[in-house]
């Protein structure tokens, strides 16, 4: 078990080197120039190169890269370009709104999900299968500041049942809290529990075939122990990689969610970057979100050691 840990967190070394390498590109070879916004409209050309001098945005690519991977190397992503302010501490600051929309997401969808899928795959044919086919294609149809409007209206302005925007830290009580990451959680989860209800139906499915499946049936077991204790742990590996490679998605709709919902979080903090070519801002959040999905992938291989002991080494 631990050379197999040792392996996956070597493997990540020259993925996170590629992803730094590639984000960097993209940004140094993008149009727009940030010396022109931070010396203002008014500002003549030698303004404009002065400015880019003192921020070192004249230097070659390659100095650039090698400095900014090297303070990398040593946990210093720079300071922001307009604010000054250390770029670690501008993502630590808006982190845990992040982080609760995620989570809270993440819980609210696997819990829908799993079971949404292994009863439509028991009843396969029937009525619910149905219904829960046509909504999850639908769900998965819509894109995620549909989803967000649409509820804001309906939830927030027409009914008044939920907060429109903004966000309560967990330290003013978890039940503030939780009220309003409702409304955005739903939003960013409707397309992931579509996912994951599909991928859970289509590997329950396959499970049941198997003549385990109908020897528990033949034993007289009921229909929640041999659906949850014997065919879900066995349809478990597609349905963990699924959870996995939807974090993905959980990270890029967050940006929108938190812009529709004015959340102080890191995806809006990317999109006002963004707009502002802060540049060292985009890569230290970008390479962050690269970082933090290559650990769920690895704790997603994690997990499968524990679930299939055929590849624990």
């Amino acid at each position: 078990m631990i050379r197999y840990v040792l392996r996956r967190l070597l493997s990540t070394i020259p993925v996170m080197l590629t992803v730094a390498l590639i984000v960097f590109s993209i940004l140094y070879f993008s149009p727009g120039d940030p010396a022109a916004l931070i010396a203002g409209e008014t500002a003549t050309a030698e303004d404009v190169e002065r400015v880019r001098h003192a921020l070192g945005l004249d230097r070659p690519f390659a100095l650039q890269f090698g400095s900014w991977l090297w303070g990398v190397l040593h946990f210093d992503l720079g300071n922001s370009l307009f604010s000054n302010m250390p770029v670690s501490t501008m993502i630590g600051q808006r982190l845990e709104p992040t982080l609760s929309l995620m989570a809270v997401t993440l819980v609210f969808s696997v819990l829908i999900a799993v079971p949404v899928g292994v009863w439509a795959a028991w009843r396969k044919g029937g009525g619910f299968d149905r219904v829960t086919t046509v909504i999850a294609v639908v769900s998965f149809s819509i894109p995620v500041f549909a989803c967000g409007y649409a509820g804001a209206w309906l939830f927030a302005l027409k009914l008044g049942w939920l907060p429109v925007q903004g966000y309560k830290p967990l330290s003013e009580g978890i039940v503030p809290w939780f009220r309003q990451l409702i409304l955005p959680a739903a939003s960013l989860g409707t397309a992931y529990v579509a996912l994951i209800a599909r991928i859970t139906r289509a590997s329950m499915l396959e499970t049941l075939d198997q003549d385990y499946i109908r020897t528990a049936r033949a034993k007289g077991l009921g229909d929640g122990r041999i659906l949850f204790l014997h065919a879900l742990k066995n349809a478990s590996v597609p349905i963990i990689t699924i959870v996995g490679i939807g974090v993905a998605m959980l990270i890029g709709g967050a940006v929108v969610t938190e812009s529709v919902f004015v959340i102080p979080g890191l995806g809006r903090l990317t999109a006002e970057s963004i707009l502002r070519r802060d540049f060292p801002v985009i890569q230290g959040i970008v390479l962050f979100f690269s970082f933090s999905y290559v650990l769920v992938n690895l704790l997603i291989d994690l997990v499968y050691a524990f679930v299939d002991p055929r590849i624990r080494y």
